[in-house]
C-alpha cells in the first residue's frame, strides 16, 4: 500500500500527515489557518491523494512556520510513500484555468528537488494569509519530496485565484506523475535504475 504517515514536531509547530497515494481524494486538513487549509483540500481533491493534515503552530507569531513544516512533513510523506517508485509515471503536467487566472505546472518526481516559481501574486494578504507563503509551501514540498517542479503564471489579477490554481495545477500533474503505468508497472523509469 501506498500510504505513510510522518510526524513532525518542533519548539515551533507539531505536524502531522497521513497521505494514500491510492486514495480518492479525501480530506481532513486542519492547520489553525483558514485559507491554508482550503488551499490543502484543493491539492487533495485534485491529486486524488487522500489526505489528513494536522498541524499546530506558533501562528501568535505569524503562519510561516506552519505552512513551511508542513510543506516538510507533506514532503517528506510523499517520498516514504512512493518508496523505490517503481512503476510510477514519474512526470507531470497540468495547464489549469480558474476565471483570470491561468497556471501551468510541469513536476518530475525525480529525487532532484528544484522549484521555478514564476507566480506573481498581486496583493500582499489573501484575506489574513500572508501571499508569499504560497511560495514557502512549495519550496518546502520540492526539496522534501525530491521534487522538480515548474510552476508558471500565466494569466492573472486576482491573488485568491492565482493561487488557488496553482495548488489544483501541482495538485493535478502530481495526480498523473505518482500514478502507476500499466505499461511499465515493474520498473524503475529511470536509465539509471535508480530514482
Amino acid at each position: 500500500m501506498r500510504q505513510t504517515t510522518i510526524s513532525r514536531s518542533t519548539a515551533e509547530t507539531n505536524i502531522t500527515v497521513e497521505i494514500n497515494l491510492d486514495g480518492s481524494g479525501t480530506y481532513d486538513n486542519q492547520t489553525g489557518i483558514g485559507f491554508f487549509d482550503h488551499m490543502l483540500d484543493q491539492l487533495a481533491r485534485h491529486s486524488l491523494i487522500d489526505m489528513k493534515i494536522s498541524g499546530k503552530g506558533d501562528l501568535h507569531i505569524d503562519d510561516h512556520h506552519t505552512v513551511e513544516d508542513v510543506g516538510i512533513t507533506l514532503g517528506q510523506a510523499l517520498s516514504k510513500a512512493l518508496g523505490d517508485k517503481r512503476g510510477i509515471r514519474r512526470y507531470g503536467a497540468c495547464l489549469l484555468p480558474m476565471d483570470d487566472a491561468l497556471v501551468r505546472t510541469a513536476l518530475d518526481l525525480s529525487a532532484r528537488p528544484f522549484l521555478i516559481w514564476n507566480v506573481d501574486l498581486p496583493t500582499s494578504k489573501i484575506g489574513t494569509f500572508d501571499t508569499e507563503l504560497v511560495r514557502e509551501f512549495f519550496q518546502a514540498l520540492s526539496t522534501h519530496g525530491g521534487i522538480t517542479l515548474h510552476v508558471d503564471m500565466l494569466h492573472g489579477f486576482n491573488s485568491h485565484h492565482i493561487a488557488e490554481a496553482a495548488f489544483k495545477s501541482v495538485a493535478r500533474a502530481l495526480r498523473e506523475a505518482v500514478e502507476v503505468d500499466p505499461r511499465k508497472s515493474g520498473d524503475i523509469p529511470s536509465t539509471k535504475g535508480a530514482l
